[in-house]
């Protein structure tokens, strides 16, 4: 038994070292935006666009890895992810322009991967650490969001695009990780569905271009109602391929597990403003305030510490998560964290002409992150069987990245209809974007009132610790 836990704790501590990788490239840009956005000619509609761009990234990414993984092999396509992202990170800091960071967010998107590929492997190396493994990793994941951007912020304080260096190192260090863990030993099996991933990929992709552009185009001009139409047929026929074929991409049957559906339900809706607002979180931070006080105008390094202060509450949002799970049950945490990002949203409409005020709200919804994050993850491993667990992760992912990427286009849609003739967005336009962000967490609130627990848990004996009671 002793040898078990040591085995479990040093896998764990391994993983850790890829998790930090993923938080620091996922948080580090932030920050730098409207400094890197000034740059190379963006503005905060730009910034917003390269932001949605690399969440539509995520969700393709998600079933293609996932998928990938469960048949040549976790750990192989986990050493595929983070090679990816290493090489995406060198490219935007050795040369930093639209393109480059274009091309450079995708690459990077491939940490979306990271934990249906990880959970693949805890579960068939060390499932007695299930639980107590995927709340670490989370908070890891949230810590190092915000460490990345405090350390990018000042290193762009000293000099402009310096903090484009962070993740350089910790993409190489993923690497070395990637390459020690060991394989998992969930059998392999299926073939992969090109047709699937290709309609996927264009449905998405239309679908955010008519998001994105709606308001340029006019919500009811040809093009934009061209855009919806061709996004329905591309995502209806994607779904008809899924459900026909025996090796599907995506397994939609999966869903008809009403414990998963609900938990990517909730999913994508905490993560449409949880996520989705974590770059217009930086334009407004940056953006120089208004006459009506919008706006804070604050610098890089500034701003990586309202980050830092969000996900260090994360952090303890996802660390009592399994704690509050014991408590009071996976259901009313679920709602909890739904509730509590509503509320973190509504205070940024009624308060946020200064930081402090800002500030409230915005470790609110850092509190909310932690939790759905911890809980939501966790329960996807749960409700599937072993021989499932990589893929019914990657579909909870892929509600993230697709919930993380509507709300992004969302946002930028709210703000695209309420500009000053200078391209500034107007107060109106981030009070709007605020409110959809609240409306739709409330409406995961309502979605985890579904969800019932399995009827046993696989750490259901364990001690705060990780032991076996």
């Amino acid at each position: 038994m002793t040898n078990a836990i040591s085995r479990g704790r040093g896998l764990i501590a391994v993983m850790i070292l890829i998790v930090v990788c993923s938080g620091v490239v996922q948080g580090y840009l932030t920050p730098l935006l409207p400094v890197v956005g000034a740059h190379v000619g963006l503005g905060g509609v730009g910034q917003n666009n390269l932001y949605l761009l690399s969440q539509i990234a995520f969700t393709v990414l998600t079933p293609l890895l996932s998928r990938w993984g469960d048949m040549w092999g976790h750990r192989r396509l986990l050493l595929v992810a983070v090679t990816m992202v290493a090489a995406g990170s060198l490219l935007i800091a050795a040369r930093p322009t639209a393109a480059t960071l274009a091309v450079g967010m995708v690459l990077q998107s491939a940490v979306v991967g990271f934990f249906p590929l990880l959970a693949g492997i805890l579960r068939s190396r060390s499932p007695e650490h299930g639980r107590i493994g995927m709340s670490v990793l989370v908070g890891a994941l949230l810590l190092s969001i915000g460490t990345g951007g405090f350390v990018a912020g000042t290193l762009s304080d000293q000099h402009a695009l310096a903090g484009l260096w962070t993740a350089v190192p910790f993409g190489a260090l993923a690497v070395a990780a990637a390459i020690a863990l060991p394989a998992s030993t969930a059998p392999r099996a299926g073939r992969f569905n090109l047709a699937a991933a290709l309609l996927l990929t264009c449905g998405l992709g239309v679908l955010m271009l008519g998001l994105t552009e709606g308001d340029s185009w006019g919500w009811t001009s040809a093009p934009s109602l061209l855009a919806a139409v061709a996004a329905v047929v591309l995502l209806a026929a994607w779904a008809l391929v899924e459900q026909r074929s025996s090796h599907p991409l995506v397994d939609l049957r999966m869903l008809r597990d009403p414990r998963l559906a609900a938990v990517s339900a909730h999913t994508f809706c905490v993560a449409f403003g949880a996520i989705g607002f974590l770059g217009a979180n930086a334009v407004y931070l940056g953006t120089e305030p208004d006459g009506d006080g919008f706006g804070l105008g604050l610098g890089a390094q500034a701003i990586s510490l309202v980050s830092l202060a969000m996900v260090a509450v994360g952090f303890v949002g996802s660390t009592m998560t399994p704690w509050l799970a014991r408590l009071i049950g996976d259901r009313a945490v679920l709602a909890a964290g739904g509730c509590a990002g509503a509320a973190g949203f509504l205070s940024l409409v009624l308060f946020h002409s200064s930081v402090p005020q800002y500030l409230a709200g915005a470790l609110v919804v850092g509190l909310a992150t932690g939790m759905f994050e911890a809980a939501t993850r966790t329960l996807s491993v749960e409700v599937v069987d072993e021989a499932d667990t990589a893929l019914s992760v990657g579909v909870n992912e892929m509600a993230l990245s697709l919930g993380a990427a509507i709300g992004a286009a969302v946002i930028g849609a709210l703000w695209s209809s309420h500009t000053t003739a200078q391209g500034a967005v107007t107060g109106t336009g981030y009070q709007w974007a605020w409110a959809a962000c609240a409306a739709v967490a409330l409406g995961g609130a309502a979605v985890a009132l579904f969800f019932r627990s399995p009827s046993a848990a696989p750490e259901a004996a364990l001690d705060p610790a990780g032991r076996t009671a």
